[in-house]
């Protein structure tokens, strides 16, 4: 195998190891793009369409800044997964709700749109693995897709929870047993970790939207009412802890293959 050159080594380290940590991080940071998109959308009453373009702004923002930095920057990094988490639930909601799609639908429009990326990413730089991201095209790539799968993932939640009417803590049971079955691949098979890495990603977003819910839903419809803001708060001050005990480095012994 080459050596990689500097400047892949320093778009490399921008992207954090894929630990246990980090898929933690992760869980926790969909279920705040969740409870954070309600609280805008709903509790403030901006509704979904002004939501999707606060958090797409924000989003353009930090991936503007993402693809700006030299080095791997844990705040800036988890910052723009929060904001493609919090625009995919606006987004998402808009497309199911108002658009009148609903949840089968958007959640079949959004798989393409999925698909799509990872096929237009592989035809032209010819890897999605998340070890391919070493030049600003990848990187680019790498947020649309992760953007795709976060709003894929919001309503697949949705319907799962309230159309199939599993309720939150049930769907919350279906999608961590089928990151279980992820990660018994993982260990068990030989099946492209790459395809077994965007499969957890996809996963960890429906986790996290049913989990949200079920902190945030009235008793009524079978969550915990709690306060938006106050759950939101509590989730980032997680992160924050999280990301302040294990910062993550980029590390290839972590890293799915291509």
């Amino acid at each position: 195998m080459s050596t990689p050159s500097i400047a892949q080594d320093q778009a490399l380290a921008k992207v954090p190891a894929v630990t246990l940590a980090f898929w933690i991080t992760k869980i926790l940071a969909t279920t705040l793009g969740e409870t954070g998109g309600d609280a805008v959308t709903m509790s403030m009453g901006l509704g979904y369409l002004v939501g999707t373009g606060i958090f797409a702004l924000l989003f353009a923002v930090a991936v503007a800044a993402q693809l700006r930095a030299r080095s791997y920057q844990p705040a800036l990094y988890w910052f723009t997964i929060i904001a493609t988490t919090t625009v995919g639930t606006t987004l998402a909601d808009y497309v199911d709700r108002s658009l009148g799609i609903g949840y089968a639908g958007g959640s079949t429009l959004l798989l393409a749109l999925l698909v799509a990326s990872l096929v237009a990413w592989r035809l032209w730089l010819g890897s999605v693995a998340v070890t391919s991201v070493a030049t600003p095209a990848a990187e680019a790539c790498y947020w649309v897709t992760i953007l795709c799968s976060q709003t894929l993932g919001t309503a697949l939640g949705d319907w799962t929870a309230d159309t199939e009417g599993v309720g939150y803590g049930g769907g919350a049971l279906i999608f961590g047993g089928l990151l279980l079955l992820v990660v018994l691949a993982w260990r068990f098979t030989r099946v492209s970790r790459t395809v077994l890495f965007w499969l957890a990603f996809v996963l960890t977003r429906p986790l996290g939207a049913v989990l949200g819910d079920l902190l945030d839903k009235p008793l009524a419809d079978g969550g915990l009412a709690l306060s938006r803001y106050s759950a939101s708060a509590v989730l980032l001050a997680a992160m924050l802890l999280l990301l302040w005990l294990f910062p993550g480095r980029t590390d290839r012994a972590h890293d799915p293959g291509a």
